[in-house]
């Protein structure tokens, strides 16, 4: 999920030439002046807020989630991610004009198009499009083994997790994608803070101005996924959760997992969510963050690892994920697809019915309604209720013509 919310922060940072970690606000841009014009955005785009900066994310993540219910996207949905890719592979957030050939210009970025290649790989059929944006995200790999969120951009956790992600759902082994040596997950070990100081086993999104460490708990769970090796749709794993942050007993990757993961469960603790710390605003509920963080946990050690935070999004997500959109009801499925929850069902919430809505609408869904299921039930069929009452009605006419004729004299 890694850039949900931070993807148009970080774009729009990189436009104006500022370095900007992820941070916990929403993306979702301000209502528009009442005296201008709503734009038109493609139809088989799923939300109707600006796309300019997740557009591809959004979209990605919304077949995502559906592929992993059995819903089947709308053709026009499919057609427009595939669109949206420049011809070097990459792909832009948004591209209004996907007829006009990308240029030098053009804001392509590492995070969009891994999500891309995830959605296009669940969905199947699009072999050349993956492999053609395969191929661009190894040809921007730093020489530290990782990625930022622009190409040429410093490595950070998030991109470098989700790219990682990319690369295994494509049949990549990224232990073997290799800059001067150097692997993704060589560039994760580098950005966990070390057990014996404050915050140990946390990955920070990246280095500050000084070099220094901060832990950055939206980085650690892309981290914690990132150095297991897996995308954003992931099953729950059986490995222990760690009692506390040790630097050996594990493999290197796997052991930043483990104490990234403590990190994470130590920081759910108290409150079942993580919280976002703004300059100049009061500590809110992270609600974006949390998902992933069950995401991470439920990866590592299995459903029972991120109960807390899960029943605390059942009881308390949907008014945010109701004004978040798309993205948000995609990271909610995924967060109950990894722990076995129903995303059906959660919190009395349909999600499912819920993020369909924000986009065309689905060619078919696995899961039947529960009245179709008592009709598919049946031990007998439609044709015999037709017949029955078939018979019935035959009866009840000859009935009302014997009443009508009376007694013969």
């Amino acid at each position: 999920m890694y850039v949900r919310r931070s993807a148009a922060v970080l774009a729009a940072a990189a436009v104006i030439g500022a370095a900007a970690p992820a941070i916990a606000a929403d993306s979702s841009p301000s209502a528009s002046p009442s005296a201008s014009p709503k734009p038109a955005y493609p139809a088989g785009l799923y939300g109707t807020t600006d796309p300019t900066y997740d557009g591809v994310w959004r979209q990605s993540l919304a077949m995502l989630a559906q592929n992993t219910v059995g819903v089947k996207p709308a053709p026009k949905a499919v057609d427009w991610l595939v669109g949206q890719q420049c011809a070097n592979g990459a792909f832009a957030p948004y591209r209004a004009d996907a007829a006009a050939d990308c240029d030098a210009k053009t804001p392509v970025d590492t995070n969009n198009t891994a999500a891309a290649v995830q959605a296009l790989v669940a969905l199947g059929g699009h072999d050349a499009a993956t492999s053609k944006a395969v191929t661009w995200l190894k040809s921007v790999q730093n020489r530290d083994g990782g990625w930022g969120y622009m190409p040429g951009g410093a490595s950070d956790t998030n991109s470098t997790s989700v790219v990682i992600g990319a690369l295994v759902t494509a049949g990549e082994k990224p232990a073997d994608v290799r800059k001067d040596g150097q692997s993704a997950y060589d560039a994760l070990k580098q950005l966990t803070l070390p057990c014996k100081g404050d915050d140990g086993g946390a990955f920070a999104f990246q280095p500050d101005k000084k070099g220094k460490l901060l832990a950055n708990a939206d980085a650690t769970a892309a981290g914690v996924l990132g150095s297991l090796g897996k995308g954003l749709v992931v099953s729950a794993g059986k490995d222990a959760p760690a009692q506390k942050c040790v630097d050996a007993g594990y493999p290197a990757s796997q052991q930043a997992a483990v104490n990234g993961a403590r990190y994470l469960t130590e920081a759910l603790a108290k409150d079942g969510h993580l919280t976002s710390a703004l300059p100049g605003a009061e500590d809110q509920p992270d609600y974006g963050n949390t998902a992933d963080a069950v995401v991470a946990l439920a990866a590592l050690s299995g459903a029972d690892a991120a109960e807390k935070p899960l029943r605390w999004l059942e009881q308390n997500s949907a008014k945010w994920a109701e004004q978040s959109g798309p993205a948000a009801y995609a990271q909610l499925i995924l967060a109950a697809h990894a722990t076995g929850a129903d995303p059906r069902d959660f919190g009395g919430a349909d999600l499912v019915e819920q993020l369909n809505a924000t986009g065309p609408a689905p060619q078919a869904a696995a899961k039947t309604t529960n009245e179709e299921k008592s009709k598919d039930d049946s031990p007998f069929g439609v044709w015999w209720y037709v017949g029955i009452f078939l018979v019935v009605g035959i009866g009840i006419g000859f009935l009302l013509s014997g009443r009508k004729k009376g007694p013969q004299a």
